[in-house]
């Protein structure tokens, strides 16, 4: 029986920027951020994804985007 371990490395931050929009929670700006992961399978990465987050510069509320 093969035992296959697959783990995922912690969040890397990419870039940080200013984005176009305001917090519906507070009015403060939304700050876009690029988080870089790689799930490795027994300690080779397989792939890299690179996700982009929304959050509030004042209240640090996570934001989601509607497309």
């Amino acid at each position: 029986m093969c035992l296959v371990v697959v783990c995922d490395e912690p969040e890397r931050v990419v870039a940080t920027y200013q984005a176009a929009g305001r917090c519906p929670y507070c009015g403060g700006g939304v700050v876009a951020t690029d988080v870089e992961s790689a799930p490795r399978l027994c300690y080779v990465p397989l792939c890299f994804r690179v996700r982009r987050r929304f959050h509030c510069s004042l209240c640090s509320r996570r934001l989601a985007s509607i497309a």
